[in-house]
């Protein structure tokens, strides 16, 4: 016989061997102690019914006594013996842990699915809801705006939007004495307000819808956004004045953000447009209150992975005269900007943003930022979101209450960026 075949009848030293070993121990089980009534008929209504049945009595004279009969019986079921060989180890166990982690679960009824000739050799890997806009091969503006179904994290998350970051600051000049040309918001005394302090800026962001009108776009997805930014500057180093913070801007934003494929000259990419609508104020009750309401339109170009050019250009909504507390914020903050942003390597990024009033003067602003990696990311190849931030800004706007103040401002700090 082959090792390991399952025996269809009964060799006769098979019988032999269990009648003998049967008949000595249930005489000697049944010399000491004897059968009793419900063990004894236990197993004799039905002794064809195999081997099978003794094993469930409990008392050992019974069992041996079931055995010694189903022995004896004519027409008895063959006792099958184990399989001596191995058993076989699924598959899977082999399989290394990131792909037993992720393969999907299979019947095990039927024969194995057999690969399509088409497919390629090497695994495929999906772009999930998780690696979405957090997956570096994704371009920038695909992740930062969600454009691609691709870089899509879905709605209702909580995003960075401009950097959260803290700085320290030196300035050549320090508004002590704001003014306006509205009736009732130039300040009377000027306030002993230090050149040096701290900028400290929150900003998030939400989607809160997609798919308005690029719904069932094999790779496009728009997107409707809410923004939120805080920026305050704060007198840390100012004992005598008991460390105030001398100004605090709130900014929320609804935007609008269309993805477009529109390839341009240069090797660029046409890769948004959208509008906005914006409302900033420092919160300030007269003389110190300044606010505004403007409706922007914006696109997004870039090129390879390297280069970026944002732009917006905006309109102030009109506002009552008698109650405007900034008529003129547009003069100097100005009605558009552009900026460029330079991925000079995995560490180092350099950005420029250029502001202009457009209409009869020169004024505007200029901002120049490095960013620089600190620590690395665990996700694709993500450098880390912590920054060392160094900026240079010159001009008017740095703040609402600075509006019509041109000053120049150097500040280093840590941002996080891309989170």
């Amino acid at each position: 016989m082959t090792p390991g075949a399952t025996p269809t009848t009964a060799h006769p030293w098979h019988l032999g061997a269990w009648m003998g070993v049967g008949l000595c121990l249930a005489a000697q089980a049944l010399a000491q102690s004897g059968p009793t009534p419900s063990d004894a008929t236990a197993g004799a209504a039905n002794p064809g019914a195999g081997w099978q049945a003794c094993t469930a009595l409990a008392a050992d004279a019974a069992r041996l006594a079931c055995f010694d009969r189903w022995a004896r019986s004519p027409g008895r079921l063959p006792m099958t013996p184990p399989d001596p060989r191995p058993t076989p180890m699924p598959s899977s166990a082999f399989a290394s842990p990131a792909v037993a982690h992720t393969a999907p679960e299979r019947s095990v009824s039927g024969p194995p699915a057999t690969p399509s000739a088409n497919l390629p050799p090497h695994r495929s890997v999906q772009l999930t809801t998780e690696d979405g806009c957090k997956d570096r091969r994704q371009s920038d503006l695909s992740r930062f705006w969600e454009l691609d179904n691709g870089s899509n994290c879905g709605t209702f998350g909580i995003r960075g939007y401009r950097p959260l970051s803290l700085s320290l600051i030196a300035s050549d000049s320090v508004n002590q004495r704001p003014t306006s040309p509205g009736p009732n918001n130039t300040v009377a005394m000027p306030s002993n307000f230090s050149r040096r302090e701290t900028r400290v800026q929150l900003s998030v962001r939400t989607k809160i819808a997609q798919g308005l009108l690029t719904g069932g776009h094999p790779t496009h997805n728009d997107s409707l956004w809410f923004g939120y930014t805080q920026q305050s500057y704060w007198q840390l180093f100012n004992k005598a004045l008991s460390r105030p913070f001398r100004s605090t801007d709130h900014e929320p934003e609804l935007v609008y953000v269309y993805p477009t494929e529109t390839t341009l000259p240069g090797g660029w990419r046409l890769r948004y447009g959208g509008l906005g609508v914006s409302h900033q104020s420092n919160g300030q009750s007269e003389p110190l209150s300044r606010s505004w309401n403007r409706a922007y339109l914006m696109a997004g170009l870039e090129k390879d992975q390297r280069f970026r050019i944002q732009a917006r250009a905006w309109r102030r909504i009109p506002e009552n005269r008698a109650t405007d507390d900034n008529p003129d914020i547009s003069d100097f903050i100005g009605r558009a900007e552009v900026t460029g942003w330079w991925n000079v390597n995995a560490d180092n990024l350099l950005g420029v943003t250029v502001r202009h009033a457009l209409r009869g003067t020169d004024r505007g602003s200029a901002r120049l930022e490095w960013y620089k990696t600190l620590g690395q990311g665990g996700h694709h190849q993500d450098p880390g979101g912590l920054r060392l931030h160094t900026q240079l800004f010159t001009g008017y706007g740095d703040s609402l209450v600075d509006y019509n103040r041109k000053r120049t401002v150097l500040s280093v700090g840590l941002s996080l960026v891309d989170w």
